[in-house]
């Protein structure tokens, strides 16, 4: 469900608490725009407000499965995200203490690639692993998964500090009350004891191959989800290797790059180029029309940075190379990008970059958004 990503302005409907540091957020969405918020379990959305005077953006997965997001039932076409507070966070912070009904924002379209691939779910075994906030697009996948088939499981493995910390805990019971032979759900508690010692305590290298070989039993699995921190996800991925789990069914997200004080990116800010200077030509193509950035090779500015001086429509959310909503795709030249954790394999082969990453290495690169 690759589409242009674009933002259109929503109201919010409800605020609804989950933890002391996090909201679920949900908005309605007018029937003139509910084609362009069709979407698939696991796919994210950026937001855009504007924070003390300044443009801030975030992605957040869509925590609701397609069929049931809130509000469906009477009619009313809604998509819903989880906002935890980050420490510093500026738009965290501000969504959880500031943002109210009623108040509207900017909300691109649906995008993201962190979706099942199986062809059918009919007995088809799915496992995720997810920490704190990394359970909002597992939320959706994993009742999706369950109401689809009537023969399908879904293993989850959720790991928070203490049980206050624990996000979506009550929706979580009740889906395994509505499917308590199809959903097997393990919390696993770092700073809290709980009664079986396997599920208290942080998941290292030892725990976790504990927790696959009594709990998940790898080899009836068919496909898998990671979605949290970077160092828990390394952990997993290295480990489903290391016992033979094929990565071709192994999909895995991350929301941050878990830079502390990381803010928004210095995109679109003015650069002077000298007479004398060597330059970059970078060409951008979006919405069918093209145009041509002149910049410094002093600079060493990414695709993103250069292109929002003559085209601000450019998409992107969280410029760390973290959700992919300024994918696009090189047609002509070569590029370095600094990282990408979006991007999966077959993507980069076929020639897509992060342009928020990707920093000229010829003297002439052309990318295309709409591809």
């Amino acid at each position: 469900m690759r589409r242009r990503a674009r933002f259109h302005t929503l109201r919010v409907s409800e605020v609804r608490p989950l933890t002391e540091s996090s909201v679920e957020v949900t908005f309605a969405v007018p029937p003139e725009l509910a084609g362009e918020f069709d979407y698939l379990a696991g796919q994210h959305v950026a937001l855009r407000a504007h924070i003390d005077g300044r443009e801030v953006r975030r992605s957040y997965s869509l925590c609701r499965a397609p069929s049931t997001s809130s509000g469906a039932a009477a009619g009313v076409r809604t998509v819903s995200v989880a906002i935890k507070r980050d420490q510093g966070g500026r738009f965290s912070t501000w969504a959880q203490t500031d943002l109210r009904p009623g108040d509207e924002l900017d909300v691109m379209s649906p995008q993201g690639g962190f979706t099942s691939m199986l062809p059918d779910l009919d007995g088809a075994h799915v496992a995720a692993v997810a920490a704190g906030s990394g359970i909002t697009p597992v939320m959706a996948l994993a009742s999706t998964v369950l109401a689809r088939s009537e023969t399908s499981r879904f293993t989850l493995v959720y790991t928070n500090r203490a049980t206050t910390d624990v996000m979506f805990l009550e929706d979580l019971a009740d889906l395994k009350d509505r499917y308590p032979t199809r959903l097997a759900l393990h919390h696993v508690l770092s700073r809290e004891q709980r009664s079986a010692p396997l599920l208290s305590g942080r998941i290292d290298d030892h725990r976790l191959r504990r927790i696959l070989d009594a709990l998940v039993l790898p080899e009836t699995v068919d496909e898998w989800f990671l979605c949290g921190p970077f160092d828990l996800l390394q952990l997993c991925r290295d480990t489903l290797d290391d016992i033979g789990v094929d990565r071709a069914h192994v999909r895995y997200e991350l929301f941050t790059t878990g830079e502390p004080g990381r803010d928004e990116t210095d995109a679109g800010r003015p650069v002077i180029v000298r007479a004398d200077e060597p330059v970059r030509t970078i060409e951008v193509t979006l919405d069918g029309q093209s145009s041509t950035i002149e910049s410094p090779v002093s600079a060493n500015e990414s695709i993103l940075s250069a292109a929002l001086r003559v085209r601000p429509d450019v998409p992107f959310a969280c410029a760390g190379g973290v959700c992919g909503t300024c994918r696009a795709r090189l047609l002509v030249g070569s590029v370095t990008m600094t990282e990408n954790y979006a991007l999966e394999p077959d993507e980069l082969d076929r020639g897509y970059v992060l342009t928020c990453q990707s920093h000229p290495t010829s003297d002439r690169v052309a990318v295309d958004y709409d591809v």
